[in-house]
């Protein structure tokens, strides 16, 4: 009878095992692209999932839907959601997503790139869970730089970065507008001014300054130059800022004298002798042809005085001629061919009749005269 009872619990047992077994649903399970077929007494789809300790987020894609009575060769898709960082043009935030590639989730939250902007990972990139996408939209810009402008697309956020990604250097003195550290924006224009530090080296003259002197013994109104004037002439080195290749600032830095300047002394006549000799002149229409010779004040015997008391060593230019005062009085104007006007002021013992002797201020001057017969018109 023991053996007998004994026999009967095990039989009894194999067969209430059998039962449950084979009352088990048969449910194919595709979990995160992976396929799998399980037997289950659970209810529903979310009793199965708890019963293989598979969590379900609200943001997972799950079908049919979790409270789904689970029968027998029963279909259930689980795609499991990650999490991603999405930094979009510098906006972050945290996203759920059941895409598989960088592509799909492009395609899920309608993100359209075109071909200048830019994404990191590539479109072909799978997704994993906590990975950071990074997206920047190109703008159009447009550059001046040295004075070549050129139209761009770009991603840079700033006015630096846009510099760095179009492989541009600035040297030492270059300024840009606007700021490195200013964001840019659509159709921004951004100036890249070259601006260079430069020495120009100039020579410029010095003006003389012209000196007169007063000379009696020269006619009133005539002038004679005693030395001419020199220009100077200085050295300046400037500091000059081109930029874009055009002088904007100029700053002098260092000057130096290269030749000094000669100031223009000029000799003014005083002497208003001559002036008297012709003012007031008539000519009545006598005329001599008388014989000439000449004279200076500095010949042997000579006082250097006029018969009628003019100093000629005082007036060298004086138009003095000496007369026989029987022929020609003391006092007449007259003109003297080949000499000009002159005043009958002098003397001589050898001047007898239609004879003159002309004063002339030096000696070589007289020697030119020599000896010759000229015409002489008497003025008054």
């Amino acid at each position: 009878m023991t053996i007998a009872s004994a026999s009967f619990v095990v039989f009894a047992t194999t067969l209430g095992i059998l039962y449950y077994q084979g009352s088990k649903k048969t449910v194919a399970i595709t979990l995160n692209g992976q396929e799998r077929v399980v037997k289950t007494h659970a209810g529903t789809i979310q009793e199965l999932l708890k019963e293989m300790n598979v969590p379900v987020r609200s943001q997972d894609f799950l079908t049919p839907s979790a409270n789904t009575k689970v029968r027998d060769h029963l279909k259930v898709v689980l795609k499991q959601a990650k999490q991603v960082q999405l930094d979009d043009n510098h906006k972050e935030k945290t996203i759920w997503t059941t895409a598989d590639t960088v592509a799909e989730l492009l395609k899920e939250r309608k993100i359209v790139l075109n071909e200048h902007d830019q994404i990191s990972p590539k479109p072909q990139a799978a997704i994993r869970n906590k990975m950071k996408i990074g997206i920047q939209t190109a703008i159009h810009l447009t550059y001046n730089d040295g004075g070549k402008e050129q139209q761009v697309w770009s991603t840079s956020a700033t006015v630096v970065d846009f510099l760095v990604q179009q492989g541009i250097k600035l040297n030492e003195f270059d300024r840009v507008e606007p700021s490195l550290t200013a964001t840019v924006s659509e159709n921004d224009v951004i100036n890249i001014f070259r601006v260079e530090k430069v020495t120009d080296v100039v020579e410029e003259p010095i003006d003389f300054a012209v000196i007169t002197q007063d000379d009696s013994s020269l006619e009133k109104g005539q002038q004679k130059t005693i030395s001419a004037g020199l220009h100077g002439l200085v050295s300046k080195e400037y500091e000059v800022i081109l930029e874009n290749g055009k002088e904007v600032a100029r700053k002098l830095i260092n000057e130096q004298n290269v030749r000094e300047k000669q100031d223009k002394v000029v000799a003014v006549g005083t002497n208003e002798l001559a002036n008297q000799i012709s003012r007031g002149a008539t000519d009545t229409g006598v005329e001599y042809y008388v014989n000439s010779t000449a004279y200076t004040a500095d010949c042997n015997g000579c006082s250097g005085a006029t018969a009628t008391g003019i100093n000629l060593r005082a007036n060298p230019n004086a138009k003095i001629i000496a007369v026989d005062p029987s022929i020609i009085p003391l006092g007449t104007k007259v003109f003297v061919e080949g000499y000009g006007y002159a005043i009958a002021a002098d003397t001589g013992s050898a001047i007898k009749g239609y004879k003159i002797d002309v004063f002339f201020p030096s000696t070589a001057d007289a020697y030119r005269w020599g000896v010759r017969k000229v015409k002489i018109k008497i003025l008054n």
